[in-house]
């Protein structure tokens, strides 16, 4: 009993030693980035080069900021630029980089009832989702793709909150998308959750093209002298793989089953 005793001792010891001396890190990040499958196609790349565990935590976009801001990640890969650099500019963050792009565009059922298809600008299709009063579903959770989507509705001057059309699902891209799916109804979405599971819906992209759709990701580290806790050298770690050729190549090399690139990279 004595030697088993031991023997469990010395286990529990080495198995606590190893976890402390266990590298990880926090990366919060928006659910689009999460759904399409991105992270699960780069992290194991980067964990094995660094022996660097990445702990995703995936929100909206403006939940992820706020994670950041709170100390409770040590790094944020998310997609509202003008938020992101205001945060930094705040002092919430340091380091922020462009990592890749993809657009936004919107889907609905093939038939079309608004009549979108064709049109040039976004501004214009959402004018005819409304006044055709079509199902609108909106993420309503303050991610990128809702702050894009609410700032379409600025530029086409109407206010759709309240309208009996319009439904916030306060959820993630995809569930969001299987609601739109559901109801046959439109939705705003990035092209890189839509072709991650755009087989399983029965949905169409109906209009795309406008350049206020473009949709740009970026990364950035926790302001280590706002919480001095945050992992910040490991953050660096992964913010400068990321951005560098390899970190590149792998963003680069993630395709969908048709062969088709869901993130172009464009770091600097």
């Amino acid at each position: 009993m004595k030697i088993l005793a031991s023997l469990f001792f010395l286990l529990f010891f080495f198995a606590t030693v190893s976890t402390a001396q266990e590298k990880v890190i926090v990366l919060a990040t928006t659910t689009s980035v999460e759904n399409s499958g991105l992270l699960n196609h780069i992290l194991p790349i980067f964990e094995k080069k660094t022996g660097i565990k990445v702990k995703v935590v995936a929100r909206g976009t403006g939940a992820a900021i706020e994670m950041g801001k709170r100390g409770d990640a040590d790094a944020v890969f998310v997609h509202a630029k003008e938020l992101e650099l205001e945060a930094v500019q705040q002092g919430y963050f340091v380091n922020r980089h462009d990592v890749c792009y993809n657009d936004f565009v919107i889907v609905g059922p093939e038939n079309d009832p608004a009549k979108i298809k064709g049109l040039k600008k976004a501004t214009d299709a959402f004018k005819r989702i409304a006044s055709s009063q079509s199902l609108f579903i909106s993420r309503g959770d303050k991610s990128g793709t809702h702050v894009k989507e609410l700032k379409i509705w600025e530029m086409a001057g109407i206010n759709p909150k309240g309208q009996k059309w319009y439904l916030e699902a306060g959820q993630g891209m995809e569930k969001t998308l299987r609601i739109a799916n559901e109801k046959r109804a439109y939705t705003l979405t990035d092209r890189g959750t839509w072709l991650a599971i755009r087989d399983k819906l029965d949905m169409k992209i109906l209009f795309e093209g406008d350049p206020i759709l473009f949709n740009q990701y970026g990364v950035m580290a926790v302001n280590p002298q706002k919480h001095k806790h945050v992992k910040y050298k490991e953050a660096m770690e992964f913010i400068n793989w990321i951005i560098s050729k390899e970190g590149q190549n792998a963003i680069a090399s993630f395709k969908d089953k048709f062969g088709n690139q869901l993130f172009i990279p464009n770091a600097k």
